[in-house]
């Protein structure tokens, strides 16, 4: 029995998606076929924290009450230069 999962775009939440080859770690590539789509490229299943929306939404919280980069680094176990770059687009 097959069972069909609905891929849906992370960005822009449209289910006109197709497969996009595979990533260096082997995981499979998504392409989201609307054009209006900030990000047209994703993976379902990131292995690095970094990428993950979530995160990157705790990001500037912590900050502001008084995290530095480093500790905000280890805490949410991203790389320094994730933070800085993410608090620099946040500046914007």
């Amino acid at each position: 029995m097959t069972v069909w999962l609905a891929i849906e775009c992370p960005h822009c939440h449209s289910t006109d998606v197709v497969k996009n080859g595979f990533s260096g770690e082997g995981k499979q590539r998504y392409f989201c076929q609307n054009k209006s789509c900030e990000r047209r490229s994703f993976i379902r299943d990131y292995s690095y924290n970094g990428c993950r929306k979530e995160v990157k939404k705790q990001i500037p919280k912590m900050v502001v009450n008084g995290s530095g980069i480093r500790d905000t680094a280890r805490v949410l176990e991203i790389s320094p230069i994730t933070v800085a770059s993410e608090l620099k687009k946040s500046e914007d």
